[in-house]
């Protein structure tokens, strides 16, 4: 009969493959299979792959309006990222042309010695990722001085690099305007900031010890090739181009404050980018914004505006206040990345390949385990850190309540190995662009980056020991095996209710920590 309604089946293991399969043949070849003057971006080949998806889904009996329904419903769930990553260009530019960025590398090179400066530089890339909101900026500006500094220093580059990479990481994935840490708390569908708050608990501890680590290494730096030159350059460029005064750090600081506040990301963002835009109009020259008029103003903010020092380390690092226009790459590679994971997801090639592992998951060691790999997974074979964090959500989302785990524990899981792993893949979109501004193969930097390649052990390792756990009802098993009560985490209702009667009903039966008085 006409009307008589198609029969959708689950596709086999085989078919579920083939749109990774090709999104893996689109990526290599777009990477790695042509000349240097070929095309290198992750967006076409993404595209690609997603015809293919869909391919896949009519094969096994879904039209082409569900599909595009399933990649619909993907992208309005991370919309507020996208958002928030818009405004971000705002930001950044504000932030350069105020003199606050300037001014805290100004003042951050005067605390640098040789033996100090892989801690100092990945706490400091800590503070600026944090601010900017984004991993990608802090390699992009503080990142390139680091590593001009660093070869003065006598310290090899990929050493320097991964301590970039490791501080920017950790400083991205604290800020309340990163990208990444709003789609996690989004597709995880908790509070922005219970989300942050249970980073800290992994991320915090893996920041120490790398920062023991980072300070061994420095001990043992060779200070004879120390150039105290390379750090003088660019402070000289910077102070010849800007005012630079302790008073400018204060927009960091508002950014910091939004965060403790937490005000809502998109908020918090226009009073920073607002006290920058007042800041740079009070203590700059016009020869950075053009002029006091209102449309140069919105002109720099959303084109940016290149200001040239002579400086070939300081030029580089003003040449990323870019604007809102800047951040469009981002935007649109995001946009497409969101598509074909929710094509993925609709034509049901997502739970083919993980949902049968679910269902053999009956504690809370081997969930975070499977998290971690499945987001590593999705990570190096999906090409991206989105699709890290966006693919496994859903899939095991159901999983954290059967456990009565609370939703921010999922959410600190993605981000444990979603986001500091995509980095680690010279064929992934971070990788790629960390490899461009960097001038190193992530595998090069990749046993540097200690924030990154010891995150996810250490989650595994103390959710496997019963450890550092965050449950529904908001209470935290913390390391010494002591639950707290606490306020629970955002959740759906439904989900949330869910969780709290499977967490009593484990104590009931010993197989979850009761609250200790």
């Amino acid at each position: 009969m006409a009307n008589e309604k198609k029969t959708v089946r689950e596709p086999s293991f085989i078919l579920a493959l083939v749109p990774i399969v090709a999104m893996i043949g689109f990526m290599l070849y777009c990477f790695h299979g042509h000349s240097e003057t070929g095309y290198h971006d992750a967006h076409l080949p993404l595209v690609m792959s997603i015809i293919v998806a869909c391919i896949v889904g009519a094969i096994c009996g879904h039209s082409f309006k569900e599909m595009l329904a399933g990649m619909i419903e993907r992208l309005a769930a991370s919309m507020e990222a996208v958002l928030i990553l818009a405004t971000v260009g705002f930001l950044v530019t504000s932030f350069m042309l105020s003199g606050a960025i300037p001014t805290m590398i100004v003042y951050g090179l005067d605390l640098l010695t040789p033996k100090l400066f892989l801690p100092v530089g990945c706490i400091l890339c800590a503070i600026v990722g944090m601010a900017c909101g984004s991993s990608w900026t802090t390699t992009a500006t503080i990142g390139l001085a680091f590593l001009g500094i660093g070869a003065g220093l006598g310290i090899p580059a990929p050493i320097t690099a991964g301590m970039i990479i490791s501080g920017a990481y950790v400083g991205d994935k604290f800020s309340p305007l990163s990208d990444t840490t709003n789609l996690a708390a989004a597709v995880a569908e908790t509070g922005l900031f219970d989300h942050v708050t249970a980073m800290v608990s992994t991320t915090g501890p893996t920041l120490l010890l790398s920062l023991i680590l980072y300070t061994i290494l420095g001990l043992n730096v060779d200070t004879s090739a120390y150039d105290a030159t390379v750090a003088e350059g660019i402070q000289e460029a910077f102070r010849s181009a800007f005012t630079i005064s302790p008073i400018l750090l204060l927009p960091i600081i508002v950014v910091i404050v939004m965060c403790i506040l937490r005000v809502p990301g998109l908020v918090g963002i226009a009073i920073s980018v607002a006290t920058a835009v007042v800041f740079m109009l009070i203590f700059q020259s016009t020869d950075i914004f053009y002029s006091y008029s209102l449309g140069d103003i919105f002109d720099v903010l959303h084109y940016g505006n290149a200001v040239e020092t002579g400086n070939a380390v300081a030029d580089s690092i003003l040449g990323k206040a870019k604007g809102m226009d800047g951040m469009m790459w981002t935007i649109n590679l995001i946009l497409v990345a969101l598509a074909y994971g929710g094509a993925l997801e609709r034509c049901g090639c997502i739970e083919k390949l993980f949902g049968g592992l679910k269902h053999k998951i009956h504690s809370v060691g081997s969930l975070i385990l499977a998290t971690l790999l499945t987001s590593i997974f999705c990570d190096a074979t999906m090409c991206d850190q989105f699709l890290g964090i966006g693919v496994p959500a859903p899939i095991y989302a159901d999983k954290y309540d059967e456990l009565g785990l609370g939703r921010n524990m999922l959410s600190r899981t993605l981000e444990d190995a979603g986001t500091l792993w995509a980095v680690m893949f010279p064929w992934t979109g971070c990788g790629a662009y960390q490899q461009g501004v960097l001038g190193m193969s992530s595998f090069v930097f990749f046993p540097y980056a200690f924030v990154n390649l010891l995150n996810p052990i250490y989650a595994y390792v103390t959710a496997m020991l019963g450890r550092n756990i965050f449950w529904a009802d908001g209470s935290y098993t913390n390391l010494f095996g002591k639950t707290k009560a606490g306020k629970p985490a955002g959740a759906p209702e439904e989900a949330h209710a869910k969780a709290v009667a499977n967490l009593e009903a484990r104590r009931a039966a010993g197989k979850a920590p009761k609250i200790n008085a």
